[in-house]
């Protein structure tokens, strides 16, 4: 497995069979994973009873891969960690998506919508706090149509003309996107989920489609926008197949972003009974993608905070560099609920912020106010 590591470390490239030897790899025992990636930084308390599971990490792939991750990602980045404000402004969503809390069909969901005005009062503190980046994040909402869009892109550009504006609000026309870069978005994150039909349509309602998400993607692209896409690990029907199909089309896409984080359920979705995704799988993915491509930019998701305390923490040893605290007013945090149970969502955006700080220190990187865009060439 080793070899296989510095072979895709060195050409950015492994064949079909060698990726899915290192995605199939037997899973490592959580705790483990944490003290690995954590020596002499975990409290006594944290680090499993072994005395020599330190001592011997490099014998153990997924360590060996995160250590060659986190060699890469200092080599392109650094040790820096940019910072994303994000905001969430509507919970209100047309799609009917199997596995998401805010979809169409939950109707014990409590709906909101931020205006203009309390969407620029998230930016204007942002700002204050050091935030050079942020992240227009909604569901699929007719309410806010281009015009309203463009207007409130461009009233934040016309405040901050030195940050970079990131919108993740789904599948639009190509003409809905040409007109929210013209207004100034810089960047748009849209997950294409799987790149597998069947998986695709085991996750969406009939009237989604895999080949519009590939358009949209394909689209943006084009445009001229900095583009995230990425997925849900561990979302039920995938297999190792099917990641290995997410890493090509990523290949094709090349995009400048990579979001990846572990499937949790929301018991008010047709998935409900079914089980999270799992976090070794997810940050040995996060190594792999960082050692896939070391421009990337690839955030340690809250979700991975949510399914362990030190999920993020890991996240930035396993190759991540970017992370996405809340800006969105407290009153409303709790209700953007894509899944149960999420961090955050009591904390003031200043908390956030300080609480990041720290945890980022701890682990031996920085935090920087910067935009942080891609570095396509060292």
């Amino acid at each position: 497995m080793q070899k296989l590591i510095d072979e895709l470390e060195k050409n950015k490239d492994l064949s079909d069979e060698g990726l899915l030897a290192l995605i199939g790899m037997p899973l490592t025992d959580i705790p483990n994973i944490g003290a690995a990636f954590w020596p002499g930084s975990l409290r006594a308390s944290d680090k499993p009873p072994h005395s020599d599971v330190d001592r011997h990490a490099d014998a153990d792939p997924d360590r060996y891969l995160a250590k060659r991750a986190d060699t890469v990602r200092r080599a392109h980045y650094g040790t820096n960690v940019y910072v994303r404000g994000l905001i969430e402004f509507t919970n209100h969503c047309k799609n009917n998506c199997y596995y998401c809390g805010i979809r169409r069909g939950n109707g014990s969901l409590t709906r909101y919508r931020l205006t203009k005005e309390e969407i620029l009062s998230c930016t204007a503190a942002g700002f204050k706090l050091g935030f050079r980046t942020f992240v227009l994040q909604g569901g699929e909402d007719p309410y806010f149509t281009d015009t309203y869009i463009c207007d409130i892109v461009s009233s934040i550009k016309e405040q901050h003309p030195d940050c970079a504006l990131t919108l993740s609000i789904g599948e639009k026309d190509r003409a809905s996107y040409q007109a929210f870069f013209d207004a100034g978005a810089d960047r748009y994150l849209l997950r294409h989920e799987t790149a597998d039909d069947t998986h695709y349509a085991r996750l969406h309602p009939p009237e989604m489609s895999l080949k519009n998400r590939m358009r949209c993607l394909y689209d943006l692209k084009e445009i001229g926008y900095q583009v995230g896409s990425g997925i849900m690990v561990g979302s039920p029907g995938q297999t190792p197949e099917t990641i290995l199909s997410d890493l090509r089309f990523l290949q094709k896409l090349d995009p400048d972003m990579i979001g990846i984080g572990p499937y949790l359920t929301h018991n008010n979705t047709p998935f409900a009974n079914e089980k999270n995704g799992s976090l070794a799988l997810t940050l040995r993915l996060l190594s792999l993608l960082r050692l896939l491509f070391p421009h990337a930019l690839l955030p340690a998701t809250t979700a991975l905070g949510t399914i362990h305390p030190l999920g993020r923490e890991m996240g930035l040893k396993c190759g991540a560099n970017v992370l996405m605290p809340n800006l969105s007013p407290v009153d409303v945090r709790r209700l953007y609920a894509l899944y149960e149970n999420k961090i955050c969502t009591g904390d003031e955006s200043a908390q956030c912020r300080d609480c990041l700080e720290t945890r980022v220190s701890s682990a031996g990187y920085q935090i920087v106010t910067a935009r942080g865009d891609v570095k396509r060439k060292i």
